[in-house]
């Protein structure tokens, strides 16, 4: 019986093992969530379609919304500013390219994901409590056209 070297290399990545950068710096997220391409299904029916009937073609593709969730923690305003000079006048339109690695053991990407032109549209606060000891979060939700999904060697 013979194995493939492919065969003896697989093994399964665990989700907690992941790096996320953001133009030019990598940035510590507690969840990385939304990372999907979806398109539509557009049913094509040709003029005489009772005798054929109907077909599903490819249709457009989705907006993806990706969030990303993070601890608030002192001089740590990036996510901020970012949405505000995205929204704030002539600077309006700010967008990055997210890099999303999962990486195996040894800290190596093995899997990527580019969310392309994402641009921030929903900041949220955390929740207050005090009768909770929990660290705060904050939330970023992003709007990218495109996700592109990488198998890295």
């Amino acid at each position: 019986m013979t194995t493939s070297k492919r065969s003896t290399q697989a093994w399964l990545l665990p989700v907690y093992n992941y790096r996320v950068v953001i133009g030019q710096d990598t940035l510590g997220f507690s969840e990385v969530s939304g990372l999907k391409v979806e398109y539509e299904a557009v049913t094509y029916r040709h003029g005489r379609s009772f005798l054929m009937g109907p077909k599903l073609i490819p249709g457009m593709q989705q907006n993806a919304r990706v969030t990303l969730k993070r601890g608030v923690a002192k001089n740590s305003d990036f996510l901020a500013k970012w949405i505000s000079a995205t929204y704030a006048g002539a600077q309006s339109g700010q967008k990055h390219d997210i890099v999303i690695d999962l990486c195996d053991p040894s800290g190596m990407s093995v899997v990527r994901w580019v969310v392309v032109g994402a641009m921030p549209v929903k900041i949220e606060a955390p929740t207050f409590d005090a009768k909770s000891n929990e660290v705060a979060i904050e939330t970023l939700e992003l709007v990218a056209a495109d996700i592109r999904i990488s198998y890295l060697t």
